[in-house]
C-alpha cells in the first residue's frame, strides 16, 4: 500500500491512499484537538462540537438536509473524539468522493451552530453520558485513566461533565474552533479507489480556503508515581469490572512501544494468551479478559481488563498480579510464544486495514500525532523485529513500576485491594 503525502498552500496536510481492489473510499478530516486541549470549565466541548458538525451549515442549514445527502448516495457518515484528536468522515462509493469532500469542507468551514440545535443536542449527549455510566465495561477505561493522570485534561472524561454540557454556549464553540481548527492542525485523508491527479484537484477546490493560525498546546503529562494506587467507583452491579496495569511510554518511543504491544498479546491478546487461559479457561473467573497497550503523544500504559463475579474479584486480580510477576523470570516467555504473539499482532493489524476507514484513520493519526508515517509493511517489519531480549528488557523496565488498579463495583474499602498490589 502506497500513499501520496503533500500540503496545500494553507498548510493543510493531505494524504491520498489509492486502493484499487475496492469500490469504496473513505474521506476523513482529523483535527489535532481533543479533550486534553480543554479546561475545567469547558471539558466536553470537543465531543459536543463533533456532534454539532452534522447539525447544519450555512449552505445546508438542517441536519436532515445533510443526512439526506449522505443517505442518498448510500454512504455512511460519523465522527469520533479522542483525547488528542477529533475525526469526521464519510465512507462512500468511490464515485461519490467529491460530494464527501464538499460536505466535510462545508461542515468544518461553515458550521451554523444553531442555538436550537445546540439545546437539543445537550439532551443527546447527556443520555450518551448516562449510557457510558451504565456500561461498566466501557467506563472502566475512563476510571483507569483518571487514576493514572488525575485532575487534569488527560484524566478527564472525553464526554465531559453533565454540568458543562448543560451550560456550554455557542460563543464557546466558536472560540474553541478559533483556537484549534487551523488548517495546519488538520490532516485530510482520502483512501480507496481514486484517481490521484483528479482527487488532488478536488481537494484544492474544497479545502484551499481554510486558514492557518497559531494553536494552543496542551500541558504535558508529568509522571512521578512512587507507589501503587487503587481507585473504586462504587456502583451496585451484577458484575464487577477492573483494570490493572502500569505506566509505559508514548507514541514516539517505538523501541519500547512495539515490544510492549507484543507483550500485551502474550498476556491477554487472544484466546490462547496467558491470562485468557488462566482467568477464563482454567478458573472460570471471567467471560472476557484482555490486555492492551494504549499510547498518547507523551505517555501511555499497559493494562489488563476483566469483568468478574464480585465475589471472585480478589481471586481474579491476584491471578493477574501473579502472571505479571511470573513473566519477570528470564526464560519464562519462550520463542514459540513470541512468534505466536507476533503473528497474532500482524494478523489483526492487516485485518483492520481491509476497511478504507481504518486505512484513513491509520494514516491520519500517524501524521497528526507522530508527525511521520509508515506504510503498513513498515509496521509489520517493526513487529517482526521484536526479539525476546526486547520483551525481557521492557518487562524489567516497566513491570517493576507501581501498579494501578481501577474498579467499578459494589465496594467501598480500598485496603483489601491495596494489599494485593503490595
Amino acid at each position: 500500500m502506497k500513499y501520496h503525502q503533500y500540503k496545500l498552500e494553507n498548510g493543510l496536510n493531505v494524504v491520498v491512499v489509492p486502493i484499487g481492489e475496492v469500490e469504496s473510499a473513505t474521506t476523513l478530516i482529523m483535527v489535532g484537538a481533543g479533550s486534553r486541549y480543554e479546561a475545567p470549565e469547558n471539558n466536553g466541548i470537543s465531543h459536543f462540537l463533533e456532534h454539532m458538525a452534522f447539525k447544519g451549515t450555512k449552505k445546508r442549514p438542517t441536519a436532515i438536509e445533510i443526512a439526506t445527502l449522505v443517505d442518498g448516495i448510500g454512504a455512511e457518515s460519523n465522527a469520533f473524539t479522542g483525547k488528542e484528536y477529533t475525526g469526521y468522515y464519510i465512507k462512500s462509493a468511490a464515485t461519490k468522493i467529491e460530494l464527501a469532500l464538499d460536505i466535510l469542507s462545508d461542515m468544518l468551514g461553515n458550521l451554523l451552530l444553531d442555538s436550537q440545535e445546540i439545546e437539543k443536542e445537550r439532551g443527546v449527549i447527556l443520555e450518551e453520558i448516562n449510557l457510558y455510566e451504565d456500561t461498566p465495561s466501557r467506563k472502566i477505561g475512563d476510571i483507569f485513566e483518571e487514576l493514572l493522570y488525575g485532575d487534569n485534561p488527560m484524566g478527564w472524561d472525553i464526554a465531559g461533565t453533565k454540568e458543562n454540557i448543560r451550560r456550554i454556549t455557542r460563543e464557546e464553540f466558536i472560540d474553541y474552533m478559533k483556537k484549534h481548527y487551523s488548517a495546519d492542525n488538520m490532516t485530510l485523508v482520502v483512501a480507496g479507489k481514486l484517481d490521484i491527479d483528479g482527487i488532488k484537484t478536488k481537494i484544492e477546490k474544497y479545502f484551499s480556503d481554510f486558514t492557518s493560525f497559531p494553536v494552543s498546546i496542551p500541558q504535558p503529562v508529568l509522571e512521578n508515581q512512587e507507589k501503587s494506587a487503587v481507585s473504586i467507583k462504587h456502583k451496585k452491579t451484577d458484575q464487577a469490572h477492573f483494570a490493572l496495569g502500569m505506566r509505559t511510554v508514548g507514541l514516539p518511543e517505538e523501541k519500547d512501544r512495539f515490544p510492549l504491544e507484543i507483550l500485551s498479546s502474550i498476556l491477554g491478546g487472544g484466546t490462547s494468551s496467558r491470562l485468557f487461559h488462566e482467568v477464563r479457561e482454567r478458573r472460570g473467573l471471567a467471560y472476557s479478559v484482555r490486555t492492551m497497550v494504549d499510547s498518547y503523544v507523551d505517555c501511555g500504559y499497559l493494562a489488563t481488563f476483566a469483568g468478574v463475579d464480585p465475589k471472585k474479584i480478589m481471586e481474579a486480580i491476584q491471578v493477574v498480579v501473579d502472571e505479571y510477576e511470573k513473566i519477570k523470570k528470564v526464560g519464562e516467555i519462550t520463542e514459540e510464544e513470541l512468534t505466536k504473539a507476533k503473528e497474532y499482532s500482524k494478523g489483526h493489524f492487516v485485518l483492520d486495514l481491509e476497511d478504507t476507514r481504518s486505512v484513513a484513520v491509520f494514516y491520519a493519526s500517524a501524521l497528526l500525532l507522530e508527525k511521520k508515517m509508515d506504510n503498513p509493511a513498515d509496521v509489520i517489519a517493526k513487529i517482526e523485529a521484536v526479539t525476546l531480549e526486547d520483551i525481557n528488557r521492557v518487562i524489567k523496565k516497566y513491570f517493576s513500576l507501581p501498579l494501578n488498579l481501577a474498579i467499578i463495583g459494589d465496594f467501598k474499602d480500598k485496603a483489601p485491594f491495596e494489599k494485593l498490589l503490595a
